[in-house]
């Protein structure tokens, strides 16, 4: 009997061993990095909620099988010789350096993980539900099974619509925290798949970012599965177009339509028509610009179907 027992006991430590998981941060932005740690519900803490990632630097952080929770970039930091501060975004009130389950005040970019026990999958998404302040790509090494990269590496900064701005260019909020209705935030008589669909701004999101999270019911493109990975979570990996967030953001481009009226669109509350051309013309300039980059086809395409609707839909309204 003591056999058996001592052979279960080393089983189910083997077990909580091997299936352990590794995420190996990485910073090769221009500026400092501040990653933000949350454990879901009935997981244990890891060990740190929050550290700082120099320039090119790097951390790796174990988390056991059947972990849940999410991850975010926090930046334009500042904390003093105690640790003691505060960040421009991604801030997790706290007041420390170590987020002590705070999680991160909007807009910030999130990464979400449920881990596996055992051969169970895992699943993780980058979700820009709460917005965007940071770019960021997750990489799966190691595993089995479909183990696709997910992310958003577009810089949403540079050309976030005037509407959605946040401190001065640092970040993009999401509809939901901008206008706060139940449309956009899929709360109350729309909290359904069936009832809450993407807006103009959730697919301005979509179309820079096809892999992300752009609304919360955006699960079919968005959700990723792998089973014993180790994973990677790059901040802005690509470097040389990400500006420092304690600069000067570009200024984005000013409507070149300024007719009167609003735009319904589905389900969704009437977006002033300034709003939605900047928003139309915001997503002309990505698809010129994508094309160029060689983003994916679907997304240029994407784009220029949504200008193309916006126009002929206030074109029709004009002649009502």
């Amino acid at each position: 009997m003591n056999a058996v027992y001592l052979c279960l006991t080393l089983l189910l430590t083997f077990e909580g061993v091997a299936f352990g998981t590794t995420f190996t941060f990485i910073n090769r932005c221009d500026f400092p990095v501040w990653p933000g740690i949350l454990s879901g519900a009935g997981s244990p803490a890891l060990e740190t909620t929050g550290f700082e990632l120099s320039v090119s630097g790097s951390r790796t952080v174990s988390a056991p099988s059947g972990w849940s929770g999410r991850f975010w970039g926090r930046s334009g930091c500042s904390f003093d010789g105690t640790g003691r501060g505060s960040c421009s975004t991604g801030d997790c009130g706290s007041g420390e350096v170590e987020c002590n389950g705070g999680g991160a005040a909007p807009p910030a970019t999130l990464v979400e993980f449920t881990l596996g026990k055992g051969s169970s999958k895992d699943f993780y998404d980058v979700s820009l539900v709460d917005g965007y302040n940071l770019p960021m790509i997750v990489e799966g090494t190691g595993g089995s099974g479909a183990c696709e990269s997910t992310g958003c590496v577009t810089d949403l900064n540079r050309k976030c619509p005037e509407e959605l701005r946040a401190g001065g260019g640092v970040a993009c909020k999401s509809a939901c925290e901008a206008f706060g209705s139940p449309e956009y935030c899929c709360s109350g008589e729309y909290n359904s798949p069936s009832s809450c669909k993407p807006s103009l701004y959730s697919q301005i999101f979509k179309a820079a970012c096809p892999r992300s999270y752009s609304y919360a019911y955006d699960d079919a493109t968005s959700t990723f599965t792998c089973t014993g990975a180790d994973y990677t979570i790059t901040f802005c990996p690509n470097s040389p177009s990400i500006k420092s967030a304690r600069g000067t953001a570009s200024t984005p481009a000013t409507p070149t339509n300024n007719n009167p009226g609003s735009l319904l669109s589905g389900t969704n509350p009437p977006i002033p028509v300034q709003q939605t051309s900047y928003a139309a013309n915001w997503l002309a300039d990505l698809a010129f610009s994508g094309s160029r980059r060689n983003q994916p086809l679907t997304s240029v395409l994407l784009a220029f179907g949504f200008v193309a609707t916006s126009s002929i839909l206030l074109s029709f309204r004009q002649h009502l």
